[in-house]
């Protein structure tokens, strides 16, 4: 079973580039070093939000038992180290996690 992780955090567009520095260049690269078994993937993404700039991050991971090596057994907790909280305006604390169900590559 495949679990995908889904976040979202909202910033001002004069503090979005600095976000995105900090999450491609700190916080994925942190998570990949730790080699957590069961990680697969994450996806950055990112629009306009009437006058906010959204992200949406997307972790797929192979179990639940993976999800709890990355976050501990609260694993519904939001992962948001600080430097990336202080340029956010606001996020998500809670974190949806979503069985999958069909996915096919193209």
């Amino acid at each position: 079973m495949t679990i995908c992780r889904v976040w979202r955090g909202w910033t001002s567009p004069g503090k979005a580039e600095a976000y995105e520095r900090i999450v491609r260049g700190e916080v994925i690269p942190g998570i990949e070093a730790r080699h957590i078994p069961g990680f697969r993937h994450i996806d950055l993404m990112r629009r306009e939000d009437g006058d906010a700039i959204e992200f949406l991050t997307c972790m797929w991971f192979d179990n639940l038992g993976a999800i709890k090596a990355f976050v501990g057994e609260d694993y519904e907790v939001a992962h948001v180290p600080e430097a990336a909280r202080a340029v956010l305006a606001r996020f998500d604390e809670r974190v949806a996690h979503f069985e999958v169900l069909d996915r096919r590559e193209q």
